[in-house]
């Protein structure tokens, strides 16, 4: 059964001012939606064709280091995934700090909520090239992480809780080269702290992750 692509959890332009209708449609309409139709091409008639997508996901990233075509759907499958769980890190009118359990978790391992926010926005910002910063749960301590290109934790035992785009894509058409600005903002005002306290909670149940 083909990977479908996941509707996207609010209109294009709910997110604005802080990222356009135009990026959304942008990122959601042609990046999200190649990376489906790409993946879909490539699994047609093989053995990833009647698995879910975070199990194409696991598989081709052992298979990948020595076969070129698993490596490919690796990277379309990763892409897929991290994409989806990205619309759903995020939220209108977002933002505004950790609650509940999740809340005292942060506390506990970074400090404060903006200790966390502080090191959350840096690791983002910081980050070389294209990818991806994550919060995530490892072995019951809240971390968090960079991955590159199609780099997704999912495939390291790593539990994500949130995450944030840093592919060009994701903000160039509202921020041009001021990643820090979009990174800022989206921190301050998109990030969707009820879908992360749900993650903890699977998380903490050894669940996989809700990036949908």
């Amino acid at each position: 059964m083909p990977i479908s692509l996941p509707p996207l959890p609010y209109d294009y332009d709910a997110l604005a001012p802080i990222v356009s209708g135009a990026t959304v449609r942008v990122h959601y309409d042609r990046h999200h939606r190649g990376y489906v139709e790409k993946l879909n091409a490539l699994i047609r008639g093989t053995d990833y064709a009647h698995e879910p997508l975070e199990r194409i996901v696991e598989r081709s990233a052992v298979r990948g280091a020595s076969d070129p075509v698993a490596a490919a759907i690796f990277n379309n499958a990763a892409q897929a995934w991290n994409h989806a769980f990205y619309w759903s890190s995020l939220r209108p009118k977002g933002g505004g700090g950790p609650r509940g359990t999740l809340a005292a978790r942060i506390a506990a391992d970074f400090g404060s909520a903006r200790a966390f926010a502080e090191t959350f926005a840096a690791a983002a910002t910081n980050h070389f090239g294209s990818g991806w910063a994550w919060l995530v749960l490892e072995r019951g301590a809240l971390r968090v992480v960079t991955t590159s290109n199609a780099g997704t934790p999912i495939v390291d035992g790593l539990k994500p809780l949130l995450v944030i785009d840093v592919w060009e894509h994701a903000y160039y058409l509202d921020y041009q080269q001021r990643r820090a600005d979009y990174v800022a903002n989206v921190v301050d005002n998109l990030l969707d702290w009820d879908f992360a306290e749900q993650n903890f909670g699977r998380a903490r149940d050894a669940a996989p992750a809700a990036y949908a």
